[in-house]
């Protein structure tokens, strides 16, 4: 094949002819290098050479690019390489693979927190779970919420959540340092809220190093480092209950209630034992007044069904049924779902110093002993996970455990002084002399 002195002239004159599908000049100067043109394209600068053998063409790239010096200086490395034993091809792939790599680190590397953080609302979830409960969903996004937003109760803004100011920061430098720095500015402001989302952000770890795409840039155990840990404030198991002597007034006070919902709602929790998001979310469809069963959405299965006693049965059929929901509300949720102000109110009522929602679930399993019900039967009513105890855990039918339950309420409108027929129709309360 002819060679020529490669020239600007001559490289910008070359032409492919129409009848071809491709034309090439060769360089008299550079051992295998080449220009490469055709009737539509652009031209580029090749080399060929022969490596063990076979023929071989690589582009070196195009004339807008690469300088005439430039490309006979690509063409005789090639050769060199060639020269060597080498197979230029497998160098550029090599070489563009380092590349991608290096790109794909550094792109890594760049991930932020706040890039992974959705992606684990949307596909993370508990163990045995197969989605979050509703509830702690919207506490995962509470807690990394930008804040600046109109607050529902008092004015002013919001603050940003606890998590917020991670989520700038990339999950590859999330280490027990920068970790200790957070908490340590969070407790600031409360150590308990620190706490409660340092414990979401090591779930938000576990999920991060269990996946291939982000397990070498996370640091699984940076949220449970010893300095970290001795900063935790200590757990203090909450033990606040009704007494005994206490219940005919708390009874007393909830039942004059002037929020009718409410007052219903407080002492079904006292004679269920129920969750306060469970019963709060209690559907009419879930409440079976006919076989007597109500249907709750459960933390440990998703749903458990417990007896309707007959006391709550009349209570409950006493609602209007405005809505979906059993304790309906005007509000955005259409339920009931913050009960705190009518029962601080009751309690100011009453004179009881302190009592929390929870406390009334607490009331109910020791109200339940004293009323003589078996513990198995009391932890099953309440959806406490099953384990071993003295009697045998052993699950019972939903009649079977009826006359516990009844049993449960029957001691419970003891002591508050309540007396009715438990024989009278759901939504007609007789008080008996």
């Amino acid at each position: 094949m002819a060679k020529v002195a490669f020239t600007v002239s001559r490289i910008t004159g070359f032409r492919c002819p129409p009848e071809k599908a491709q034309a090439f000049m060769w360089d008299a100067t550079a051992p295998g290098l080449g220009l490469r043109v055709t009737p539509t394209g652009k031209p580029a600068y090749v080399f060929q050479g022969v490596y063990q053998g076979r023929d071989l063409r690589l582009t070196i790239g195009s004339p807008d690019v690469w300088s005439i010096p430039k490309a006979q200086e690509k063409a005789r490395e090639l050769q060199r390489q060639i020269d060597e034993g080498k197979d230029p091809r497998d160098l550029k792939r090599d070489a563009l693979a380092v590349s991608a790599a290096r790109r794909a680190n550094e792109r890594a590397q760049a991930l932020t927190v706040g890039d992974v953080w959705p992606l684990y609302l949307q596909h993370g979830k508990p163990k045995r779970r197969d989605a979050w409960k509703p509830g702690y969903l919207a506490d995962l996004k509470a807690m990394a919420a930008p804040g600046g937003e109109e607050k529902k109760r008092g004015k002013g803004l919001t603050r940003p959540g606890p998590l917020f100011p991670l989520l700038a920061r990339p999950l590859s430098d999330v280490n027990e340092d920068t970790l200790k720095a957070w908490f340590d500015s969070e407790a600031m402001r409360s150590k308990h809220q620190a706490a409660r989302a340092l414990m979401m952000f090591r779930g938000f770890l576990r999920w991060c190093s269990a996946q291939p795409s982000y397990r070498n840039l996370t640091d699984r155990d940076a949220g449970r480092a010893a300095a970290i840990v001795e900063s935790l404030p200590t757990l203090s198991r909450r033990t606040d209950a009704l007494e005994s002597a206490q219940v005919p007034g708390w009874w007393a006070a909830v039942e004059q209630l002037h929020n009718r919902t409410a007052s219903v709602y407080l002492r079904a929790l006292l004679v269920t034992g129920a969750r306060r998001e469970e019963l709060a979310a209690l559907k009419w469809d879930a409440v079976d007044f006919q076989w007597r069963k109500l249907t709750l959405a459960d933390k440990v299965d998703d749903t458990r069904v417990i007896p309707l006693s007959p006391y709550l049965a009349q209570l409950l059929a006493t609602l209007p049924r405005t809505g979906t929901f059993v304790f309906a509300s005007t509000g955005k949720a259409g339920r009931l779902t913050d009960a705190r102000a009518s029962h601080s109110q009751a309690l100011k009522s009453a004179g009881i110093d302190r009592l929390t929602i929870h406390g009334l679930r607490r009331s109910f399993s020791l109200l339940g002993e004293a009323a003589g019900a078996p513990a198995g039967a009391i932890a099953q009513v309440m959806g406490h996970k099953p384990s071993a105890t003295a009697e045998g855990y052993r699950p019972r039918s939903v009649d079977a455990l009826r006359p516990y339950l009844e049993q449960i309420e029957a001691f419970i409108l003891k002591l508050a002084g309540v007396k009715v027929d438990p024989k009278a129709e759901p939504g007609k309360l007789r008080a008996v002399a």
